[in-house]
């Protein structure tokens, strides 16, 4: 199989098949993020693709999941991903699922019913990453899409019959939009009301424009207590129907999961309790991106 540069994929598709359909982000200006910044985005040639797929195939025949890179995949035209998810039936009889990084733009561009046929095609799961519900911090941060165009987006996914998985970001919104960032992103999740959240923890990258904004003193990222405050905020306010709460991904200072709303208290007594020093945090040579 052949890959370009550095791969990306969410925590719980580490032992996924990952399919590089894309080089890139078709979006690659969020402030924070140096993911895509060495690649110019492009659709890589589909017989390329298919050709990786059938060779992927007979190596690993038993693959039950394929995670559809880079940077948010459902931008290809829908032809394109038809071609790609038969080849993924055909040469991985044990599918279960396939999925991909999207933005909010990435998802309202399609219909409806584009939407529908991509999922009765295979495509089960979509990871969003709206970072925060602050439309305020979306705009200071480049992300591209506001509060209300994520709601959307959550809702034609799940129209579709596709699951959502939203990632958002704790101290996206530097320590002077701290509380904002916090409510409103509880406030998104209540809207989306995904199935899955995970809340990673923001890292100052040295080369990115969010780093270019600490060094003029236009951005502080808040300390480890307003983070796990923050995290506090938005399990205590979120109200989804059932969503799995996560903060598995490398960045996090305080790993946990639980689901919500059943979990909540179990989960705030745990952000309390490492508040409190009773719990240790990960120690900063543990963590990554």
């Amino acid at each position: 199989m052949r890959y370009e540069g550095k791969l990306y994929r969410p925590p719980s598709e580490a032992y996924s098949y990952i399919v590089q359909a894309t080089i890139g982000c078709s979006h690659n200006l969020c402030t924070y993020c140096d993911m895509y910044r060495d690649k110019r985005f492009r659709v890589r040639a589909l017989d390329e693709v298919l050709e990786d797929i059938d060779r992927a195939g007979t190596a690993y025949p038993m693959a039950d999941r394929i995670f559809v890179a880079d940077g948010d995949a459902l931008v290809m035209d829908v032809d394109r991903w038809h071609a790609i998810l038969a080849a993924c039936r055909e040469a991985f009889p044990a599918l279960r699922r396939v999925s991909c990084y999207a933005t909010a733009e990435n998802v309202l561009e399609k219909t409806a019913e584009e939407l529908r046929a991509l999922r009765e095609g295979g495509l089960e799961m979509l990871y969003i990453g709206p970072e925060s519900g602050d439309d305020v911090t979306l705009k200071r941060i480049v992300k591209g899409g506001t509060f209300a165009d994520h709601v959307e987006a959550a809702r034609k996914a799940h129209e579709a019959g596709m699951r959502i998985s939203v990632i958002v970001l704790l101290g996206a919104g530097g320590v002077d939009r701290t509380a904002e960032h916090a409510r409103e992103t509880a406030r998104l999740v209540t809207e989306m009301d995904p199935e899955y959240v995970g809340a990673l923890t923001l890292t100052v990258i040295p080369g990115t424009p969010q780093a270019r904004m600490v060094e003029k003193g236009r951005f502080e990222l808040p300390d480890i207590p307003t983070l796990l405050r923050e995290m506090r905020t938005i399990v205590e306010l979120a109200e989804p129907t059932h969503t799995v709460f996560r903060t598995n991904h490398a960045s996090s200072y305080l790993p946990i999961a639980g689901e919500l709303p059943r979990d909540r208290e179990r989960i705030l007594e745990a952000i309390d309790l490492a508040l409190g020093g009773a719990i240790p945090l990960k120690p900063e040579y543990l963590r990554g991106l």
